[in-house]
């Protein structure tokens, strides 16, 4: 595997903990047909209702149960792509987080907050599934596995973390970062999806996506079209980066097998991704060659390859 030289390896024990509580929920079910990458696929569509809110979820393929985390201003609609791959060997459960996608959008910024969302994924798991799960989660959705992953570990039998990090490690950090959401989801509510749309796109952090092709790039613009103005700006003020407590502290207690997995053109997550590798006792580090921030729209072939080879490897 071309990335495989990039991989750094340790190992290690500790003990995790769990946040319990009461969850509950119901689904109903649809089926549709999706052709990615030229491939007919039919994918089961559900309605999952967790601890009180609507998920929208789309299952694939039969196996060993993969669970897909979208990004900021992402939806299910992502991983289509990259079904075929995973499909083969997985059951796929793809879900559309809170105020993103056809998923409820809550009123109140705390219903965002890390611990209910992850409280809302032991709901769904229980309910469409046995765990552990496998768990991949890009950027905010990284975020969210990563914390799941500590608070909830033996739902989790892998973890996979693409262009994500643990939070700001001070407080000044996260309160700066915090006016910053703040002043953007107030322009989103102000301005609009297209105007917010415009001006996201436009971020250094999204510079290599122009290597992507022209169809990938307009099918990306399109689904963050379709998200709720509304729900993108609770999700920023409920679950953003300014807000999630710093999970620092506790990688030293990860004790699931973990690949970290970034693209060598985001400097920012390479840095933060060094940096996780020496605390956590079983990750190893993957950094795609001729990737930024989204590795699995800028690389898609080598980031299946990448992600298949950890997750069939023996642990």
């Amino acid at each position: 595997m071309s990335a495989q030289n990039s991989w750094a390896h340790t190992s290690g024990r500790t003990h995790g903990r769990i946040q319990a509580g009461a969850h509950t929920g119901a689904y109903k079910r649809a089926h549709t047909q999706v052709r990615p990458y030229g491939a007919l696929m039919t994918i089961e569509q559900r309605t999952v209702t967790a601890n009180g809110l609507a998920y929208r979820i789309d299952i694939s393929g039969d196996g060993p149960p993969l669970l897909l985390l979208h990004g900021f201003t992402g939806s299910r609609r992502n991983w289509r792509p990259h079904l075929p791959a995973f499909a083969s060997d997985f059951k796929v459960i793809a879900l559309d987080l809170l105020g993103h996608g056809e998923t409820a959008v809550p009123q109140t910024p705390q219903r965002y907050q890390m611990e209910q969302a992850a409280a809302d994924l032991v709901t769904i798991i229980d309910q469409i599934t046995t765990p552990p799960v496998h768990l991949l989660g890009y950027s905010m959705g990284g975020r969210l596995a990563l914390y799941f992953a500590l608070n909830f570990y033996p739902y989790v039998r892998k973890l996979i973390l693409e262009s994500a990090s643990p939070g700001l490690k001070t407080a000044q950090a996260r309160a700066e970062r915090q006016q910053r959401d703040e002043a953007l989801a107030d322009f989103i509510e102000r301005e609009g999806i297209v105007a917010f749309v415009d001006r996201w796109e436009k971020l250094p952090l999204w510079a290599t996506q122009k290597q992507a092709e022209t169809a990938v790039r307009q099918a990306l613009r399109q689904q963050r079209l379709q998200n709720n103005p509304a729900g993108l700006a609770h999700s920023l003020r409920g679950m953003g980066t300014g807000v999630q407590p710093s999970l620092w502290p506790h990688l030293s207690q990860m004790d699931t097998p973990t690949l970290l997995l970034c693209g060598e053109l985001d400097d920012k997550f390479v840095a933060i991704n060094r940096e996780m590798v020496t605390l956590m006792p079983q990750a190893q580090l993957a950094i795609v060659p001729q990737a930024g921030h989204t590795v699995h729209w800028e690389r898609p072939l080598l980031f299946q390859q990448i992600c298949r080879h950890f997750l069939h490897a023996a642990t």
